[in-house]
């Protein structure tokens, strides 16, 4: 259960140095894209926040989202658990199995209420009454909505949980659906990746614990310091793209030259997410950067974009490198960046519709 003690009582009886806190704090500041002038409020703010409880459900997945937090690097899966939260209830990670499991997760539903924050991972079927998944004898369905009703927030993680992704794909058998379809009156925050990138989780939830309100959101319900900006205005190979240099194939002379991999059917430029930036496995690599096209595992409908291997629509030619050409370049790529944010912004519109998310973009009270 969550501890009544603050946190920083807590990293005191473990023996924390004043410096190494203080260090973390500077860490934690610089993940949630915040200015450095903010470190002594994050820090008086972590040393008088109460552990908050933190319900974990699993539904339809594949155990990725788990798999990334737990190779998270910034604040660590361990100091997340121990020190930031406390993880009442998750099916991989927890000790308990079966009944005792259960119990686990009613006896913190009863003890928090009102107060606990649910995350989930995964979609949700609605086909067949909801009995295509079932916990305990629960369906999925039942269980988010018992849940749901006394948490103080819901984090949806992964493209499962907050757009539907690859369970919702055409022709969605088990009639699949995200958490924002079901859930109408809590806050979600959607951390939507296949998986997402491991620090944003744990940034999120360190946003919670430090400031106690939502960050702030996109229109389709993302954090804007992790989602604000699309993976292609941040790629490395965004002057290859610039100067109409593509690789044919994966294995041609322009792909060992790390040339753009637009041709090959990268979605950077439709895709927002912090792969660029932020990067994987602790900040060593991302998709791209190992030579495969960007996916767009974070946006609505990811897998029914028409093709992994499909280009969005044909880039702009080699125009040379005079000046003129230069000038071309520019009112071509700019020509086509606009499009394609047009193209976005209806299809974020589109998902906000159907999903049904509200505009956080200032983001909200828990």
């Amino acid at each position: 259960m969550a501890d009544q003690i603050t946190l920083g009582e807590s990293l005191r009886r473990r023996g924390v140095s004043r410096r190494d806190f203080m260090q973390f704090c500077a860490a934690t500041t610089a993940l949630l894209a915040l200015p450095s002038t903010l470190v002594p409020r994050v820090a008086a703010a972590l040393e008088s926040v109460r552990r908050p409880s933190v319900i974990w459900l699993s539904f339809q997945e594949c155990t990725g989202c788990t798999e990334s937090l737990t190779r998270s690097h910034a604040p660590t899966v361990e100091g997340l658990i121990f020190d930031f939260i406390s993880l009442d209830y998750h099916h991989t990670l927890q000790a308990a199995a079966g009944e005792a499991a259960e119990q686990a997760r009613a006896e913190a539903m009863q003890a928090n209420q009102g107060r606990y924050i649910l995350i989930v991972d995964g979609a949700i079927p609605l086909g067949e009454n909801g009995n295509y998944s079932a916990i305990a004898g629960v369906s999925n369905l039942a269980m988010l909505k018992e849940v749901a009703a006394g948490a103080a927030a819901i984090v949806a993680i992964g493209t499962c949980a907050a757009y539907g992704g690859l369970p919702m794909a055409a022709p969605n058998p088990t009639g699949a659906v995200p958490v924002s379809a079901i859930v109408k009156d809590k806050p979600i925050v959607n951390i939507p990746g296949c998986p997402p990138i491991p620090t944003v989780i744990t940034g999120v939830l360190a946003h919670f614990l430090i400031f106690g309100t939502l960050p702030a959101l996109d229109s389709i319900g993302r954090p804007l310091a992790f989602y604000g900006q699309n993976i292609h205005d941040r790629c490395y190979r965004r002057p290859f793209y610039e100067r109409g240099q593509f690789a044919e194939s994966f294995d041609d002379e322009g792909a060992r030259q790390g040339w753009c991999l637009y041709k090959l059917g990268c979605k950077g430029p439709i895709t927002y997410n912090a792969c660029a930036t932020t990067k994987w496995n602790e900040g060593t690599s991302f998709p791209i950067q190992s030579g495969h096209g960007c996916i767009g595992c974070s946006e609505p409908g990811f897998w029914d974009f028409g093709g992994f291997y499909q280009a969005l629509s044909a880039p702009p030619g080699n125009l040379g490198t005079t000046v003129a050409g230069a000038t071309a370049i520019g009112i071509a790529t700019g020509a086509l960046a606009a499009a394609l944010n047009r193209s976005n912004k209806k299809a974020a519109a589109k998902a906000h519709e159907t999903l049904g998310v509200k505009d956080l973009s200032k983001g909200g009270e828990l």
